[in-house]
């Protein structure tokens, strides 16, 4: 993401260039795993309480969430999307993410998650920086919302009510390309938690690389496990020596 003066007649491109690679990065991730990989979970990382397959579902469908529930009306007033059965894809009966039972093949899904990337590519393409920074929408606030908001430099502005903040068009199209990779990252966990070798390079950048993020591995939880076994194997080993003695 450019930190360099822009012009307000710049297509919104030139702010977020990333975008172009952004699929490729995810498809690379994921494009050879097993149904069994996609759709292992656990309980004891709250991070692994979503399956890959999850995972992808979600990052496919809060694309259209944001950009046709949320923004349509002022990005396409026309009704010119593309996006097809939306409430299946975007407000569906499943928490955050796609109809399970309509988009479940991970073929099916990596497409649509490719369509929704084209789509936000094709709004960054066709509106400008000025109209990115011309336009907002209210946010609802949380504590999760309030670390997240650290990792925008600019365009989300708080209230006067705590629990709302003003969102930028700019900062809302930052804020789908923080989720993406924030998503794929933990992807990269759920994978290194099986075993597997995980393939991309993520640019270090928003949500997860925030300070207070929780970026917690399997292997640490394991090693901390292990490490509280051995101590109280070792009291009780001591203790009962000096009982004999």
């Amino acid at each position: 993401m450019t930190s360099q003066p822009v012009s307000d007649d710049s297509p919104g491109t030139v702010l977020f260039p990333e975008y172009a690679t952004l699929y490729d990065l995810i498809d690379a991730e994921v494009r050879d795993l097993t149904d069994e990989q996609l759709d292992f979970r656990s309980d004891e990382w709250g991070w692994a309480d979503w399956s890959i397959r999850v995972q992808l579902s979600h990052m496919a469908s809060l694309i259209p969430r944001w950009l046709v529930l949320r923004l349509g009306d002022t990005l396409f007033p026309d009704g010119d999307h593309g996006v097809d059965d939306v409430n299946a894809i975007a407000n569906s009966d499943f928490d955050r993410r796609m109809d399970d039972n309509k988009y479940h093949a991970l073929s099916v899904i990596l497409g649509k998650l490719k369509e929704f990337i084209v789509l936000a590519q094709r709004v960054l393409s066709e509106r400008t920086i000025g109209f990115l920074r011309a336009h907002s929408v209210i946010q609802q606030q949380n504590l999760q919302w309030q670390l997240m908001n650290k990792a925008h430099p600019t365009g989300v502005n708080l209230t006067d009510d705590p629990t709302k903040a003003v969102m930028l068009y700019e900062a809302v199209m930052r804020h789908i390309y923080f989720e993406e990779t924030t998503h794929l990252f933990n992807i990269q966990r759920v994978k290194r938690a099986q075993g597997l070798t995980t393939v991309s390079d993520i640019p270090k950048v928003g949500y997860w690389a925030i300070y207070g993020w929780d970026t917690s591995e399997a292997c640490n939880s394991n090693k901390k496990i292990q490490r509280r076994v051995l101590k109280e194997t070792w009291r009780a080993l001591t203790s009962s020596m000096g009982s004999i003695s």
